[in-house]
């Protein structure tokens, strides 16, 4: 005989959810009948599974992991890697797993987020920020389903969002770039479709504004991604037109590293004909050459926070919120090794 939680409820004569309720230690089960499962449990050497324990409380203790949009980071950014890994092991230790949902053959109207989540009874998700983001996101933002947005901004009744400050960060470089003695100043960001990108250029241009300092449109770059092919048709782009601005923000690290070997490529240097910097503080920013300098996003914070926003959403704990990270300037070698007077962190 096959051993699962309706078999041992068959043997002790009671129901299943009674079962469930004595694996999940609840209070409104007789003395006696507890017994008497528990013995039937331990002669069968019987185990309860993650679907047993379910049964009662509803819970799952799964979270969903979501990587929105028709373009979307995956695994291959590695400021969303880090940031997923400090937030799983905060869900560890709270006694969650994480379940990934796939959109490769689910695009469009037929991505469903809201009815996979349910099929698969997830306690909550985690909705990771891309591009050309699916309708069914909106749906699962609206759902009773507790979310919390990593870089989307998320409305729900039942959702929450974190993000680093995007104006801010784009006015600590101009700031530095102006007090480096730079005016002509340019920009590369992601697509155009991209929220993220396009929120970190309209800080931009708002700071140089603030300084006095002109716009020229054809130093303006789009890309089509926040990786370093990008930046380097950027640069390249830039560097045909024959004419370049002496600093550039990227609105990646990628972008920036692709940008710099676009620029050495041409035979010129960083800083010295071009300052860049870059954003994220990626792992690769230290061992670049020049060493990028470049605005921190602190990833282990942002996961530790998704985390714990979600199972206080989950527990009904605390009010929906949303929270905006403070973003750091780090000045390495690609532009500014004297910044230290003005209070910058340098590495």
């Amino acid at each position: 005989m096959a051993l699962n939680i309706k078999t041992i409820a068959k043997m002790a004569g009671v129901s299943v959810s009674t079962v469930s309720k004595i694996i999940n230690n609840y209070s409104d089960v007789s003395e006696e009948t507890k017994v008497r499962v528990l013995e039937i449990m331990k002669e069968t050497g019987y185990t309860p599974s993650n679907s047993a324990k379910t049964l009662a409380t509803k819970k799952s203790n799964l979270i969903g992991i979501i990587f929105a949009g028709k373009l979307n980071v995956d695994f291959t950014h590695p400021f969303f890697v880090e940031v997923l890994n400090s937030f799983k092991k905060q869900m560890g230790v709270l006694g969650y797993d994480l379940l990934f949902f796939s959109n490769e053959k689910f695009q469009g109207d037929d991505a469903d987020y809201l009815g996979r989540c349910r099929h698969y009874q997830v306690d909550g998700c985690v909705i990771i920020s891309g591009e050309e983001i699916e309708p069914s996101i909106k749906e699962l933002d609206e759902s009773d389903i507790p979310c919390i947005g990593v870089d989307i901004e998320l409305f729900g009744e039942m959702s929450g969002h974190i993000m680093s400050d995007n104006y801010k960060m784009s006015s600590k470089v101009v700031e530095h770039f102006y007090l480096q003695g730079f005016r002509d100043l340019g920009f590369i960001g992601g697509s155009k479709e991209s929220e993220i990108s396009n929120k970190r250029e309209a800080g931009y241009r708002n700071a140089m504004d603030s300084f006095g300092l002109p716009a020229r449109a054809e130093w303006f770059q789009s890309g089509e991604d926040f990786h370093e092919a990008s930046g380097y048709k950027a640069m390249t782009r830039l560097i045909q037109a024959g004419s370049l601005p002496r600093a550039i923000f990227a609105a990646s690290d990628q972008i920036a590293i692709g940008a710099i070997q676009a620029l050495q490529e041409h035979s010129l240097k960083v800083p010295d004909d071009v300052s860049i910097i870059g954003c994220d503080d990626i792992e690769a920013c230290k061992y670049t050459t020049p060493k990028l300098t470049t605005i921190r996003q602190n990833k282990e914070k942002i996961g530790r926070l998704a985390a714990l926003m979600l199972y206080d959403l989950i527990h009904k704990q605390s009010p929906i919120s949303s929270f905006v990270v403070e973003p750091e300037l780090i000045v390495r070698e690609s532009c500014g090794s004297n910044t230290h007077h003005y209070g910058y962190f340098k590495e």
